[in-house]
């Protein structure tokens, strides 16, 4: 069956408008905005290489025929308009001048054969032939052919690279701009954790509208330029094509082809996704960045009293007096006793962890990970937040030394703690040195006392709107995201994160007792570092 032109492009934008609803309803339900904050925190961990890396995945997908649109929307929700923009249209550029050097120099036989077997190309030959780059940038942006496909094709015609390039680049900008706001707006909108008022969402839907619709008006003159210049048949006149060689002409819309086949791909998910909610959750949280899943489980008898201590006093000592009430940390003051952290920390080396008790061996991995993060910070200070310290030098770094053993922040939280503790409340002790982390203590953590800080810290996070909210009346608690990366752990415990929650608030609990489901939406984690100036004592 021939398809229409037309036909071709309704069916992008019906793909389109799929493609957008299926990633907001995923988004909504599944932890996609992990997957963007993984992408994001691996490409910033690269530092400045992080964009540079992105251009040449484009080049390259660009030189493969490999469709950029997922990589388009994807620079639009992680590096944001401008720079998604400029990054998508210097890949693109680059890699369109690839495939025409290619073409010219390298693969040109195989080209050229391939124009011989398509008719409709060897007449784009020939238009370009009388109308250079005009023709070039004409089709670029109403493509008679598929992108990467175009890219060869000039390689055989007369145009000069210079003004191929130029052209190129100005005509595939409008397209560009479409794709990149529309990841921009998907990602926008997957990021459920802030409430956004109808005037952001007013705004953001009138910029893509108009976005799309300078695209398609854009699109209808260039199809009407090249119509005049006999490289489309006029609208009111039958193509002179025999329905033989229609198909083989006018070549089959791969491209729309494998944009429908995602868009369904994906309607298919969120349908899935929308039945099974809570499997979809678990099943997909492993895939996008979501904490390991761990079999929570006491390894030490808590009646294990017997064992040696650990003089946590130097840990005390700074925490008293560089951490303020509401947890931001002093670290210009802390930098100028460090030494004494590093004495500290280099006491942990020989811990005698092995022949601990249970909550001594606990309370010395809580204050070993929350000391390591203070020198960490201070080893990179002065800094925006801890993931601008690269990637591999973050959690992941195996450097830290306790009881004789080398560990990194994540072996000590994912191997040695949950692992082996049933305790949840963890989570509210270990800080990672952001402002989205429950607070730093003002002192250390002790056997002694370790029942009583964990559940001082539990209430204080529940207590406070910047990790726990909930509105009776409109039926929705908003937790800090602890509680979605670490889902697992809370539900182990209580049997579900809700109510693992309501612990710690009584309208919570008599609600989930008397049969209501409130919804739950995430509030973002805000990384900005927990320093005294982000995070200030309480106002008397």
């Amino acid at each position: 069956m021939q398809l229409s032109q037309r036909q071709v492009l309704a069916a992008r934008w019906v793909a389109v408008a799929l493609i957008l609803t299926a990633l907001i309803l995923l988004g909504r339900l599944l932890p996609l905005q992990d997957l963007a904050a993984t992408l994001e925190e691996w490409i910033s961990g690269l530092g400045h290489f992080g964009p540079v890396i992105f251009v040449a995945l484009y080049v390259l997908a660009t030189v493969l025929f490999v469709p950029g649109i997922v990589l388009t929307v994807a620079a639009g929700a992680i590096f944001g308009i401008l720079l998604g923009t400029i990054l998508v249209s210097l890949g693109s550029t680059l890699g369109a001048a690839a495939a025409f050097l290619i073409a010219r120099y390298l693969a040109r036989r195989q080209v050229a054969d391939l124009v011989r077997r398509r008719p409709r190309l060897a007449a784009i030959d020939a238009a370009i032939g009388e109308g250079g780059w005009r023709i070039v940038a004409l089709l670029r942006l109403s493509p008679v052919v598929p992108f990467n496909l175009q890219n060869y094709l000039y390689g055989l015609t007369p145009v000069g690279f210079g003004r191929y390039v130029l052209a190129s680049w100005i005509a595939m900008l409008p397209g560009t701009v479409m794709y990149v706001y529309i990841g921009h707006v998907t990602g926008t909108a997957l990021a459920g954790g802030r409430e956004r008022s109808w005037i952001e969402w007013m705004l953001l839907g009138a910029g893509l509208l108009a976005t799309i619709a300078v695209s398609i008006y854009v699109t209808i003159l260039a199809r009407r330029k090249l119509r005049e210049q006999k490289v489309l048949p006029p609208e009111s006149e039958p193509s002179p094509e025999t329905p033989e060689t229609a198909v083989a002409i006018r070549g089959f819309p791969w491209g729309t082809a494998a944009l429908c086949g995602v868009a369904l791909l994906l309607v298919a998910a969120a349908g899935c996704a929308q039945l099974r909610p809570e499997t979809s959750r678990k099943i997909l949280g492993r895939l996008f960045g979501a904490a390991p899943e761990v079999e929570l489980r006491e390894t030490y008898e808590a009646s294990e009293s017997d064992g040696p201590g650990f003089d946590h006093s130097l840990l005390d000592e700074l925490l008293a007096r560089h951490v303020n009430e509401r947890g931001g940390v002093d670290y210009e003051a802390l930098a100028q006793q460090r030494e004494q952290l590093q004495r500290y920390i280099g006491s942990l080396a020989d811990a005698p962890m092995d022949e601990m008790s249970r909550d001594e061996r606990l309370a010395l991995l809580i204050n070993a990970y929350n000391a390591f993060t203070l020198e960490l910070i201070l080893e990179h200070y002065p800094l925006e937040e801890i993931k601008d310290i690269p990637a591999g030098r973050r959690w992941k770094d195996r450097r830290w030394k306790v009881g004789g053993h080398t560990w990194s922040l994540d072996d000590i939280e994912h191997k040695q703690i949950r692992p082996n503790f049933r305790e949840p409340r963890i989570h509210f002790a270990l800080v990672c040195a952001a402002v989205g982390c429950p607070p730093l203590r003002r002192n250390a953590y002790s056997a002694v006392r370790l029942e009583e800080q964990l559940e001082e810290q539990a209430r204080y996070v529940h207590e406070h709107p910047r990790w726990f909210r909930y509105d009776p009346d409109r039926d929705r608690v908003w937790l800090t995201s602890l509680y979605r990366w670490y889902g697992g752990d809370f539900e182990q415990v209580a049997g579900s994160v809700l109510a693992y929650a309501a612990r710690y608030n009584p309208d919570l609990k008599t609600a989930l007792e008397s049969g209501q489901k409130p919804d739950v939406t995430f509030l973002d984690y805000d990384w900005s570092l927990n320093s005294a100036a982000n995070v200030p004592p309480a106002e008397n």
